[in-house]
This record gives C-alpha cells, sequence and structure tokens, in this order.
C-alpha cells in the first residue's frame, strides 16, 4: 500500500494515459491520487497520475499524467496537515490474446463506425486503431464526450480488462444504435423535404406543359362546374359547392388543401339529388310480389299495400306531397322470422332500390352523422353512402339490429337517429361532412330488432312497430316447401328430379329438429339433409329421383332433438308448465316447487330476476294466507322451508308473467293434486289473488302449441289478443280466459287428489 495525497474530483472522472490539468495544490509531490466525488463520498476507484508540472504563482495549474488504477485504502492526515490514503496500486494485467481478440475487432469496428457517423476526419480512428493494449483500448470510451459521469464511473471501477472491454464494447454499441436512428430520421425528413422539392418543380412543369397544350387548372375546374351544373343540385347545395370550386381555383392543385376540396366536391357530386325512382303505386301488385316472396306476415303485407294506397290517392287527386307522412315501419321480433329480407321485397313491389345498413355494434355517432371536415381522413355517415349506392333519393334502406346499436365516448348513434326517423325534421338532415341539408323524407326506412326494451325510449316513439311473433307448424311447413325446399336444393347442386319429399317429412323436422319462432334452423336442417343426398348422387347411388322419408331424416340428422315432454315432467305434484317470451321466441318454462323440514323460508333457483323473484314470494305469500280455501293445513307452513326452481339455470329469466305458474306449482305441491299435463298458463297475480295482463301472447301460444299443449290459461284482458292468434291453432287449443286464481286452480289442477305432501 502506497500512501498518496488525494485529490478529489467534482464532476469529472479521469482514465489512465488522460493529461490532466488542474488547479490544485500538489506542493512536492511526486505522485497523487486523483478521484471522481461520488454523492458525499468519493469512487471505489480513482487513478494514480504523475505531476509533470507543477503550478506557478497562487493561480496555476498543475499539469498531470495518470499512469494507472488505484483502489484507495484508510486514510490519514500527515504532521504536515495533508489527506493521504493508503492506495493498492492495480496496473492492467494484460489477459491472454485469445480472451480479447474478438472483443478488440469488434470494438474498433463499432467505434470506427460511429465515427463515420460523426464525421471523422481520420485522426481519432488511426488513434484507435495504434492501440494494442487491451484495457487501454476500453479506457478510449472514457474519453468520449457521449458518455454520461455514471457510465464512466462505472468504467473506471471495472478492474477486470476482460470485463472492461465488455462494457466498453456495451456503451459504444448503444451508442451506435441511437446514432443509426438519429440518422434514419434525418435521412428521412431530408428525403420529405427533397421529395416535396421535386413535386413542386414537377408541378410547375406539368402546369407549363398544360399552358402549352390550353390544358390548364382552369379545365379541372371546368369540369366540376360543369358537372355541378348537371347534378341538379338544391340552391343552397349549388352556392356551397360553387364557394368550395372559386377556393380550390384561388389556391391552384398544387396547395395541399386542394385534394381535400376535390373530394369534398366528389362527395358532393356522388349523392344524387335530383335522381329518383319511378315508384310503383299499385296496392295489389305489391300485394302479389310479398305474397310470392313471404309467407304469413300479414300485418306488414297490409301496412305496405296502406301505404302505396294513400300515395296512390294523393298523386291522383293531385295532392301536394306531405313530408311528414313518410313511413318509419320497424319490424320487431325472434331472429330468422324474415325481417330483413323482407326489405328486399318491399323496395322490389315499391320499384324502388335497396340498401341495407347494418346497425349492431355502431359505437361512434360519426357513423350516422359523418366527421367533420377538419379531421385527416373524414368521411360523409352511413347514410349519404347509402343514397350513393342507390343511386336515387327515394330508395328503400333497411337499418338493420337497431336494437344493437352502442354508445361510448365517441357519442350515441341513437341519438343521431332521431332526426334521420323523424319526419318531421329529416327533411333537413344535416351531415356534418357536407355540411348542407340533405332531404331524406323521401326514403323508405325499415328498421330490424329482435326486442324493443333495448331501443331507446325517443326513437322507439318515432318508429311504426309491427311484431313478428313466429311462425306456426303448419306455416313453417308451407315455407320449407315453397321457399327453403327449392333454394337448399340448388344450393346443393341438385335438381326437382333428383329430390323429392312430402310435407309430412317436412312437418316431422319442423316438430321434432327445430324449435324457433323463425325458420332459420329448420333451413340448416332441411340443408343437412340434402347434403346427405348430394354425396349419394355423386358417388353414383341414385334411384331417381331419391325420396326423402323418415329413416332419411333420422340417419342425416340423428335422433330427434326436442320432446313434447309437457305431460311427463308435470306427472307429479308441484311442477307447473308456464309460457314466458324470449329473444328467440315463445318458450315454454316448468315451475317446480318443494318443501323440506327447516325454518321457514323460501329459496329461489334457477337465475332468477327481481321481478320473478317477487312473483315467487307473491305466490308464497298468497298460498299461505289463502290455505283454508285451497285445502292445505296452516300447519304444514311451520318449520318447514320451499324451494321454486326454474330449470335451465343456466339461462337467465325475468318477466312479469310467472306469477300465476309459481301459484299453481306451490298449490299442487301442497294438495297434492298435479297438473293436469295438457295445460300452459301465464298471468301475473295480486296479493288479492287477481289475474294481471300480459305481453307477447301470441308468441306464447305458439310455443305452447309447438311443445304440444291443448289448452291455455290466459288473463281475462289478454282475451281480445287472441285475435292475433292464427286461426288454425286456435281452431285446435282451447283457451280460458280467469280473472283470479281460484279459476286458474279449478282448471289446472287434476280433480284426484293424492297423498298429502307433508
Amino acid at each position: 500500500m502506497t500512501p498518496l495525497k488525494l485529490i478529489p474530483l467534482d464532476d469529472a472522472v479521469v482514465f489512465p494515459g488522460m493529461p490532466v490539468t488542474l488547479p490544485a495544490a500538489v506542493g512536492d509531490e511526486t505522485r497523487v491520487l486523483l478521484i471522481p466525488r461520488q454523492g458525499s463520498g468519493y469512487a471505489k476507484v480513482g487513478v494514480v497520475a504523475e505531476v509533470a508540472e507543477r503550478p506557478r504563482g497562487r493561480r496555476g495549474l498543475a499539469s498531470l499524467v495518470a499512469l494507472h488504477r488505484g483502489v484507495p485504502g484508510a486514510a490519514h492526515t500527515d504532521p504536515d496537515g495533508v489527506l493521504r490514503v493508503d492506495v493498492d496500486e492495480r496496473p492492467d494485467v494484460a489477459p491472454p490474446p485469445s480472451l480479447t481478440r474478438d472483443l478488440e475487432r469488434e470494438y474498433r469496428a463499432v467505434v470506427e463506425e460511429i465515427l463515420e457517423l460523426r464525421g471523422d476526419d481520420g485522426r481519432i480512428s488511426a488513434f484507435v486503431r495504434s492501440i494494442t493494449d487491451p484495457g487501454a483500448l476500453a479506457d478510449t470510451s472514457g474519453f468520449s464526450p457521449d458518455l454520461n459521469f455514471n457510465q464512466k464511473l462505472e468504467l473506471l471501477e471495472t478492474l477486470d480488462v476482460v470485463e472492461r472491454l465488455s462494457l466498453a464494447l456495451r456503451f459504444q454499441q448503444d451508442r451506435l444504435a441511437e446514432l443509426r436512428v438519429r440518422k434514419r430520421i434525418r435521412d428521412d425528413v431530408e428525403s420529405g423535404a427533397q421529395k416535396q422539392q421535386r413535386e413542386y418543380f414537377l408541378r410547375r412543369q406539368m402546369d407549363a406543359i398544360r399552358k402549352e397544350l390550353g390544358e390548364n387548372e382552369g379545365s379541372i375546374a371546368e369540369e366540376y362546374r360543369k358537372k355541378i351544373a348537371a347534378a341538379s343540385m338544391p340552391e343552397a347545395v349549388r352556392q356551397q359547392a360553387e364557394r368550395e370550386l372559386s377556393r380550390f381555383e384561388r389556391m391552384g392543385d398544387a396547395n395541399a388543401e386542394a385534394s381535400m376540396i376535390r373530394t369534398y366536391l366528389d362527395w358532393l357530386l356522388a349523392v344524387p339529388w335530383s335522381k329518383r325512382s319511378e315508384e310503383l303505386l299499385d296496392p295489389q301488385h305489391a300485394r302479389e310480389v310479398l305474397d310470392a316472396d313471404h309467407a304469413g306476415l300479414d300485418d306488414v303485407k297490409q301496412r305496405i299495400t296502406e301505404y302505396l294506397a294513400v300515395r296512390k290517392l294523393r298523386a291522383e287527386r293531385g295532392l301536394t306531397d306531405d313530408r311528414r307522412s313518410g313511413a318509419i315501419l320497424t319490424l320487431i321480433g325472434p331472429p330468422g322470422t324474415g325481417k330483413t329480407s323482407i326489405g328486399e321485397s318491399i323496395a322490389r313491389a315499391t320499384g324502388r332500390q335497396f340498401v341495407r345498413m347494418s346497425l349492431g355494434g355502431v359505437r361512434d355517432e360519426a357513423e350516422i352523422r359523418g366527421h367533420r371536415r377538419t379531421y385527416i381522413g373524414a368521411l360523409p355517415g352511413r347514410l349519404v353512402r347509402a343514397l350513393r349506392d342507390a343511386g336515387t333519393m327515394n330508395p328503400v334502406i333497411l337499418l338493420d339490429e337497431v336494437d344493437k346499436l352502442g354508445a361510448d365516448w365517441r357519442g350515441d348513434p341513437s341519438a343521431a337517429l332521431l332526426e334521420v326517423l323523424d319526419p318531421a325534421q329529416n327533411h333537413a338532415f344535416q351531415d356534418h361532412y357536407l355540411d348542407v341539408a340533405l332531404d331524406l323524407s323521401h326514403v323508405l326506412f325499415i328498421a330490424t330488432a329482435n326486442v324493443a326494451d333495448t331501443i331507446p325510449g325517443p326513437l322507439l316513439d318515432r318508429m311504426e312497430v309491427i311484431r313478428f311473433d313466429g311462425y306456426t307448424t303448419d306455416e313453417k311447413v308451407s315455407i320449407g316447401r315453397g321457399y327453403l325446399w327449392p333454394r337448399q336444393v340448388e344450393r346443393n347442386g341438385l335438381t326437382p328430379d333428383d329430390v323429392t319429399v312430402d310435407d309430412a317429412v317436412l312437418r316431422l323436422i319442423v316438430s321434432d329438429y327445430t324449435r324457433e319462432a323463425g325458420v332459420r334452423q329448420l333451413e340448416r336442417e332441411v340443408g343437412r339433409v340434402l347434403r346427405k343426398t348430394a354425396t349419394r348422387v355423386a358417388s353414383g347411388d341414385r334411384p331417381k329421383p331419391i325420396v326423402i322419408d323418415a329413416a332419411a331424416v333420422l340417419e342425416a340428422l340423428g335422433r330427434p332433438k326436442f320432446f313434447h315432454e309437457a305431460a311427463a315432467r308435470i306427472a307429479v305434484p308441484g311442477v307447473a308448465t308456464g309460457l314466458a317470451v324470449t329473444g328467440v321466441g315463445g318458450d315454454v318454462l316448468f315451475v317446480e316447487a318443494a318443501s323440506m323440514a327447516g325454518k321457514s323460508g323460501l329459496v329461489l333457483t334457477g337465475q332468477l330476476g327481481d321481478v320473478m323473484k317477487e312473483s315467487a314470494r307473491i305466490a308464497l305469500t298468497f298460498v299461505r294466507s289463502h290455505a283454508p280455501q285451497l285445502g292445505i293445513d296452516e300447519q304444514m307452513f311451520d318449520s318447514r322451508e320451499f324451494h321454486v326452481h326454474v330449470p335451465a339455470g343456466a339461462i337467465p329469466k325475468d318477466g312479469p308473467s310467472a306469477g300465476v305458474t309459481m301459484v299453481t306449482a306451490l298449490a299442487s305441491l301442497l294438495t297434492g293434486r298435479p297438473v293436469r299435463g295438457t295445460v300452459g298458463m301465464t298471468g301475473e297475480v295480486t296479493l288479492q289473488g287477481r289475474v294481471l295482463p300480459i305481453g307477447g301472447l301470441k308468441q306464447k301460444v305458439l310455443a305452447a302449441h309447438a311443445a304440444g299443449l291443448t289448452e291455455v290459461i290466459l288473463p281475462e284482458r289478454n282475451a281480445p289478443d287472441l285475435d292475433d292468434v292464427p286461426s288454425d291453432v286456435r281452431e285446435r287449443m282451447q283457451f280460458h280466459p280467469v280473472a283470479s286464481v281460484d279459476e286458474v286452480l279449478a282448471l289446472a289442477l287434476a280433480p284426484s287428489a293424492l297423498a298429502m305432501v307433508a
């Protein structure tokens, strides 16, 4: 250990081989220790430096030459008051060349590339190439101004030569990557500027060529002027187009904004301002077209016929067109009932163009109103694009899945549709991109939805709702025979001569393999049967024609998927058959009740919503409060717990029409009288036993009919709604309008009592 005078360095790191000039008092010392300050202390490693020239005068500078690293030890003050430290001197020990050869080569290559990027004149590169000692080569990184204080300190404190060279290489590689990125950015900027300058000169040359040929910018503007004149735009729109055209002429085609103006003018010209389809105002022809395309749906067909009849009378009698008479039809019903496809039939029946706008999942209000032109890439809304695609101002526009509109921070599309679907406002609809009034009053809007609950109230108020309640079995068979079967025969490469089927087999597919309000699943099953047939035909196994019978259906579709199980399910007391409406149409629900010893209470399972939970509590309260009238021992409620369950627990259920079913299930359980297997019921109850009206009666009756039930108990106030039920279903079923729960129990419970359930 060598005692040397300590000279601290502030914000500087000295490496071996580096000449240093310091305003330090070195006295008579020949060697000193230069060590950087680090925070409130000193670095772990310093540099032993030799004094080459002492300072002259008070303010002179001492010249020193750094020799090698030194590790400071104990510090002490000599009798002259000089701070000294014991230094463990660490000159570099050269490692075997095999350990450093590759590192040296790569380090020199990286440093030379850095120097090349920085524009070195070759002197520094020559200096680096002249260094043969690996430790000294690594220390050259400390000479670089690109390393920060902490990086230099880390390099100084690395005593092992191989580790130090690796660390220096990593620092220089990071620096090289940064310089490459900077160069790429600089080159991109320069190339962009050069490209812009080149385009400027090319445009000037094009201008000169056009001028010589008599084709200058005025010809482009003149072309737009002719198109604007031929478009027969409304006066306000024409003035807007001419203002934008004047701006284009003033700024010239070379201006960056010129392309935006041309795009805007192109969109203005794309709107068919003066074009209208010649409307067919023949109600009888329209009804024939609709009947040919769709079975059933009499409400929709009748409404379209009425719309055309009114338009025909007004036209024949010379009455001015009333903008507020536009029809906004909204078809609400389960999937697969033909809501979307009937839009095309309406367009064909009225002689109009047809455009479909899918609104499912749309969350951005700009999809309806368009983007303002201040945004890059702005476009008009979907309505403007629909008019462009239709090529007329009076098409049929189908707003599909309007109940699935979303809303987020980008706005509420349903609010934008309020103006579109309001006949009192849509004659002056304002698209943000076009920024001119657009007359939508001649458009026939048809909206579709599965449920009305998710459509905002103000939007629903502007719509004329027509319900699609599904098809009867006979209607499904008729649709299968007239529409689905021919279509699937063609799609599967067959001809009518290749395969035949009778109505009994179609009825088998409808009843045993589908349970839906529409016919979408029916078409899939028919397609599966015909694919099997197509395989036989393609393989040469083809009696002509192939007859599809029950055995062929069983082979193609497997075992039946649906059964008429109502009678078997309610053969024991405590089970009742209810009717409900879901998002896919009517359905049959079985309500099960059981009791067990325990504290008085009610357990509800089956993912019931709040409304159905309240119905279950009301049902138990009613049965308990009317126990004597129902022939139930009141002591049966003491120390007993009741459990009400609606199967298919993975499906959430809610609605105000399960009250009578729950009362019947509990009464059946406590009286021991099973519910009649042919009866389905619907209705809500009060604590006094009154049966309240419900909605969706037609869908519920159709579901009961499809499930094999022959009797339906319904609220008395819903009796007029039976007129909506198809006549063939009404003839096959018996309906019992009731006003009180007493009537429900008298009709639903079997007359013979079984053993009392304790």
